[in-house]
């Protein structure tokens, strides 16, 4: 029976898994319940299991039954596990329990592929080394893969290259996107606290207006990158939350501004914080304030690297239900906490579409969004077939 055949089998199952976790989501490093299905699962079908690696993370260790040359080698897979802080939208029977938790962004169907493809490989075994399966807590805006790598990752379960996969609502159901290089934008982080004086709205010359000076910075940081960086070279301000005021008719002390910045290059990386604190440093004493400004870098741009994307696209192409492997698309300006593993060790990070014609195209982080579950099949045979070939 060949893998694809197998995983046919245990679909439903994986749909019930998926639709559990939807059902019941948990964020980021507040994924005990997940992490505790994750682990009984591996231990029922004979996987060695470790957990606690990044508060609730967990990692299921397969050894191939061939002990043929290369049996030292080792690759991970990992799957993310938290939903986002989000009220959904949905009324279908598996929608959040949660209030205020969503999965929107399909971590849930990323932990059961990876529960699937674990089920048939701890059958099989026909492979020669070992597979890590890391399910990896607080991806989204957390950095939990940096929390399972500063708690030792790597050292204690080495991978000679590691692999993910993301789902796609803007791509076809059989569509799979492998780039070679950078996949997705660095992240950083801002708040801005903009000082001026309070005074009556009847008076605004008395005071110092923050709401205007909010504004001035807002059209500055928006002339960034279409004026001081290069055309040709991504970059975003995106400014997420204003807060400011608590009176009508009061010019308000401050107003705070925070949003992201994104990137693809490192040079452009460093340009646009420069840039950043200066123009709002600049333009708020122009208008007669201060800023206070904390600008956090955090997740680095997703690199994959060249000769394991060549694998990890060839193995895509041979998956039933894969009709067409991109090679030549643009990155995307989200980020991803993979990013830090791919500093770490050689790997590729894909994308599968799951848009089918009346299912999965609803964006990610969207109160609408659902999996597909169409999708469970075709992911998990993936990623198990990507051990069978790289641990040949």
């Amino acid at each position: 029976m060949s893998i694809r055949q197998r995983l046919d089998e245990i679909h439903a199952e994986m749909t019930e898994w998926r639709r559990d976790f939807h059902a019941h989501p948990e964020i980021g490093f507040e994924e005990k319940r997940t992490s505790e299905i994750v682990a009984q699962k591996l231990g029922e079908w004979g996987i060695e299991v470790h957990r606690g690696l990044g508060g609730t993370g967990v990692v299921g260790v397969i050894r191939g039954k061939h002990g043929a040359q290369g049996s030292n080698r080792a690759i991970g897979l990992r799957a993310d596990m938290d939903a986002l802080p989000m009220e959904e939208g949905n009324s279908f029977a598996h929608r959040s329990q949660n209030p205020g938790r969503m999965h929107a962004c399909g971590h849930d169907g990323h932990t059961a592929m990876l529960l699937g493809a674990a089920k048939v490989l701890a059958e099989t075994r026909n492979f020669s080394g070992t597979v890590h399966l890391i399910f990896q807590p607080a991806e989204e805006g957390l950095a939990g893969a940096k929390a399972m790598l500063d708690d030792g990752l790597f050292e204690k379960f080495p991978c000679d290259a590691v692999y993910g996969i993301h789902n796609s609502p803007d791509m076809p159901l059989g569509q799979v996107k492998a780039l070679t290089g950078t996949a997705m934008a660095a992240i950083d982080y801002f708040s801005v606290i903009l000082r001026g004086r309070s005074s009556h709205g009847a008076h605004p010359q008395q005071g110092i207006d923050t709401v205007t000076m909010a504004a001035q910075v807002i059209s500055a940081l928006n002339s960034i990158p279409s004026r001081q960086v290069d055309a040709l070279e991504s970059s975003i301000i995106s400014i997420g939350q204003i807060h400011g005021g608590t009176s009508d008719i009061v010019l308000p002390e401050t107003v705070e501004l925070r949003g992201s910045v994104r990137t693809l290059k490192a040079a452009v990386r460093d340009r646009v914080e420069e840039l950043f604190k200066r123009t709002v440093k600049l333009t708020a004493e122009a208008q007669g304030g201060s800023a206070e400004i904390d600008y956090r870098r955090a997740y680095p741009a997703t690199v994959n690297a060249a000769a394991e994307t060549d694998r990890a696209s060839a193995c895509a192409a041979a998956v039933n239900g894969v009709t067409h492997v991109e090679r030549d698309g643009r990155p995307l300006l989200a980020g991803e906490d993979f990013a830090f593993m791919l500093e770490r060790t050689p790997g590729a990070y894909l994308f599968f579409g799951q848009r089918g014609a009346d299912k999965g195209g609803v964006p990610v982080h969207n109160p609408g969004y659902d999996f597909n579950d169409d999708l469970l099949p075709i992911g998990a045979n993936y990623l198990a077939a990507m051990v069978e070939q790289e641990l040949a």
